[in-house]
């Protein structure tokens, strides 16, 4: 009964907005243990705003797990208390002494109490965290002795968000920073976000985009910027922001920007004393120059190291450090020339100015050498400046990896790179700051999915302690985020850890890159656009073969940039591994991968797979229904049924593009023959005009069909075997309008939905094509089948086809 109890109070309603910190009550077995370790009061060594976080933050994770208030106490009482302390505070009244790292603690039991004691003030919030953490994860807490260090010293989080509250790459709605250009006048969702980083060991956010504003270092502007600030510093979140380099132009009334002018070096002096003025514990600056648009050194002639510099300089009384964007590249270069090579692009610009660069600036380099794709090797500019600071950036927010619509883990991608030994050490070993880019918005579970948060969860997991595995990590985030036994966690689990593998099988295996729409929204199909433009995203496919060949004998010459170990086996086909081929070499579609298996054969292959194990992630998630609030299980699972009709989206896409350019069949016959489709161009149309979709490859058979009367119908006879199946409309679902469909079959109503989810495009594309299942429907041969659409706006209720399949009951 006692079970049954606690099922019921776990499933109500949820909005995710707790996340990992939902500090839900524990049963009576697994709370049983903590009876008699955790003391009755707290005790506080040191008064300090971030001492008093913790103080509270204990407080209300005893409460929520164990039902427990603790009581504060002036002095530590003769039955222990949990104590919190500096160490020099503790040293003193305890006799225990320890060498930590800042933002370090020690979790220690002695005699009765329960010390936290850290290097400074923040390092005690973060042993607050890390000890509930452990209640929530049901670890032993007895005879704790237990010292923690960050890894690196710099863990940051960058948001690109706009001041009128847009936010670039945002996929969790808007801003919780600004609105209408200017500070939220409610900053408590700002808040509670510094609270999740700090949970982490996060200490600090960048608050503007990258893709800077000038305002945002304009004088009536700062008192906004320290409104955001205040929000943050109680969590020890030290806010930063980005900048424009034009800044002493724009915003100083200077006719120049010239890093080498002497007034251009006293306007950033000046404007950083303003910042501090108002801002005293502002972590620094970060810059993006000559990149995509943005303006730069080279207006003058100037360095990278020059651009930095200046800026540096004028932070570097303040403690202030200078985060310098490694993604500078040409986007209109000349794609025609074989020679070119996006990837070489942040080697060759910052390579040349190794130990030019002030010891406040940090180069802050993506983790690959293009721009978060799916797949990348690790960028060969880590441990190629011997001088210079190195930040390695991870996208936290999906921007290529299906944008938060799509259940995608990106801890183990991450895991990958930092692990790769360049030349004799691990990437881990050569930086020393982390920056994730993410993008979190209002909407309640902050990213726009709720199992997405587990990213912003892995980030900050990695950037505290990089050495931790990817299992454990989602061990970590599934045990606080969801009340489930421990069979039921290892199934969200397994879907995490499988996540990554499966969206690359289904949108570029074998080093393809993601092959989504890059000159557009980054998000749907589009094989060809990546080729023959300036943005360098190239994978060089044509009817002989498929790759970029990047090797120093016969291509670009990028594998050259990695030490000579790395360089030898990525240029060798004998040794390049196969989940890199095709970004490092071009071959035929009938090259063998070290599988055994041809490149066309396993690009058929794995787009399959992908869409099978995509399918698969729904089943798994019905599995926990009851087990989970319904709030969150019917989110996930709407994001996973959406995901599984695009995952067939992308399979079909891909594989009839490589059809059509190769020319070679699917040993197994599936690419281009579907049973069970019915085509929406040839049926029986009542107002519905057939419709070529471009790219022709993100509708089956290139055609669609849309409406632009008040209600069009199309119809088609069913003449198989009878039995019950299941129904799959794909429709195209832009945001530009709501259209409602009514789907019958033999003249009854058996599903009717209206187009209004929130994807990326106002066309009819692969980004708009969006399925509908009906399950278990009887049909009989000669029944009619009739979709009636209803336009609404600019959407015409177009539509692609539909698929009948057995039921699986």
């Amino acid at each position: 009964m006692a079970g049954l109890v606690l099922l019921a109070a776990t499933l109500h309603a949820e909005t995710g907005a707790n996340a990992w910190l939902r500090y839900a009550g524990l049963d009576e077995a697994a709370s049983r243990q903590y009876r008699d370790v955790i003391p009755a009061a707290i005790f506080s060594l040191d008064n300090s705003p971030l001492t008093g976080s913790a103080r509270q933050e204990l407080i209300r994770g005893i409460r929520g797990m164990l039902g427990r208030t603790l009581r504060m106490e002036a002095g530590v009482p003769s039955e222990g208390a949990i104590v919190l302390g500096t160490l020099a505070q503790v040293g003193s009244r305890f006799s225990l002494a320890a060498n930590l790292a800042p933002d370090g603690y020690w979790l220690k039991t002695v005699n009765r109490s329960l010390i936290i004691a850290a290097e400074n003030d923040r390092g005690v919030l973060y042993g607050v965290f890390a000890l509930l953490r452990k209640i929530a994860l049901g670890e032993s807490i007895s005879n704790l002795d237990e010292k923690q260090s960050p890894a690196v010293p710099v863990r940051w989080v960058n948001q690109w968000d706009n001041l009128d509250g847009s936010i670039e790459r945002g996929y969790g709605g808007r801003s919780i920073f600004w609105d209408n250009r200017q500070a939220r006048k409610d900053l408590s969702r700002a808040s509670d976000y510094a609270r999740l980083l700090a949970s982490l060991g996060i200490n600090g956010c960048s608050i503007t985009n990258v893709n800077a504003d000038p305002r945002v270092l304009a004088s009536d502007f700062i008192p906004q910027v320290a409104r955001v600030a205040a929000a943050l510093r109680p969590w020890g979140v030290r806010v930063s922001l980005a900048v424009d380099f034009g800044s002493p132009q724009t915003i100083g009334g200077l006719d120049t920007f010239d890093p080498l002018d002497p007034r251009v070096h006293a306007w950033w002096k000046a404007k950083a004393e303003e910042l501090y003025r108002a801002i005293p514990d502002l972590g620094g600056l970060v810059l993006k120059a000559d990149s995509e648009g943005r303006v730069g050194p080279s207006a003058y002639g100037r360095t990278h190291a020059d651009a930095a510099n200046v800026v540096a300089r004028a932070l570097k009384p303040h403690g202030g450090l200078l985060f310098y964007r490694g993604f500078v590249y040409d986007h209109h270069m000349d794609w025609q020339n074989p020679k070119n090579d996006r990837a070489r692009a942040a080697y060759d610009n910052f390579h040349p100015l190794d130990g030019r660069f002030d010891d406040n600036v940090v180069i802050q380099v993506k983790n690959g050498p293009i721009d978060f794709q799916v797949r990348e090797p690790a960028s060969p500019l880590f441990g190629a400046l011997k001088k210079t600071k190195e930040a390695i950036e991870l996208q936290i927010t999906q921007e290529y990896t299906g944008q938060a619509r799509h259940l995608m883990f990106l801890v183990p991608m991450w895991k990958e790179t930092l692990d790769f030994e360049m030349g004799a050490a691990p990437v881990k070993s050569l930086v020393p700051a982390f920056v994730g880019v993410a993008n979190v918005g209002l909407d309640d579970n902050w990213l726009g999915n709720q199992l997405s948060q587990a990213n912003l969860y892995g980030f900050g997991r990695l950037a505290w302690n990089s050495d931790l595995s990817a299992g454990r990590i989602a061990e970590e985030f599934v045990g606080q985020a969801f009340t489930l036994p421990a069979v039921q966690r290892q199934t969200i689990k397994g879907m995490l850890l499988r996540s990554w593998r499966t969206y690359e099988n289904y949108t570029g295996p074998l080093g393809l890159q993601t092959l989504t729409d890059i000159t557009g929204n980054h998000y749907g199909v589009n094989v060809e656009a990546s080729e023959r433009n300036g943005w360098g995203q190239w994978h060089r496919a044509d009817e002989k073969g498929v790759g970029m060949d990047r090797t120093v004998a016969t291509g670009t010459g990028y594998i050259g940039q990695y030490p000579p170990a790395v360089a030898a086996m990525y240029e060798s086909l004998t040794t390049c591994p196969d989940n890199l081929l095709l970004f490092l070499h071009h071959v035929p579609y009938t090259y063998k991968l070290h599988s055994g298996e041809t490149v066309i054969q396993t690009i058929y292959d794995s787009h399959y797979v992908g869409a099978a194990t995509s399918e698969g992630f729904v089943h798994e998630w019905k599995s926990l229904e009851g087990r989970i609030d319904q709030q969150r299980y019917r989110e996930v699972l709407m994001q996973l049924e959406y995901q599984a009709g695009q995952a067939q989206v992308w399979r079909d896409a891909v594989s009839n593009w490589f059809l059509r350019a190769s020319g070679i069949a699917d040993q197994h016959g599936r690419v281009g023959h579907y049973p069970g489709r019915f085509e929406a161009e040839s049926m029986n149309l009542e107002g519905y005009a057939v419709t070529p979709v471009t790219p022709w490859e993100a509708a089956s058979g290139g055609k669609a069909v849309s409406c632009a009367a008040a209600k069009c119908a199309a119809s088609f006879r069913y003449n198989g075997a009878p039995g019950r199946y299941t129904l799959r409309v794909e429709y195209f679902d832009q945001n530009n309008g709501v259209s409602h469909f009514q789907l019958r079959v033999a003249n009854q109503l058996v599903d009717e939905w209206a187009a209004g989810d929130r994807v990326p495009t106002n066309k009819i594309d692969a980004s708009s094509s969006t399925r509908r299942t009906i399950p278990a429907i009887a049909l009989r041969s000669g029944d009619l089948v009739r979709l009636e659409g209803a336009p609404d706006g600019e959407e015409t209720a177009a539509f692609d086809y539909i698929e009948v399949i057995a039921s699986e009951n």
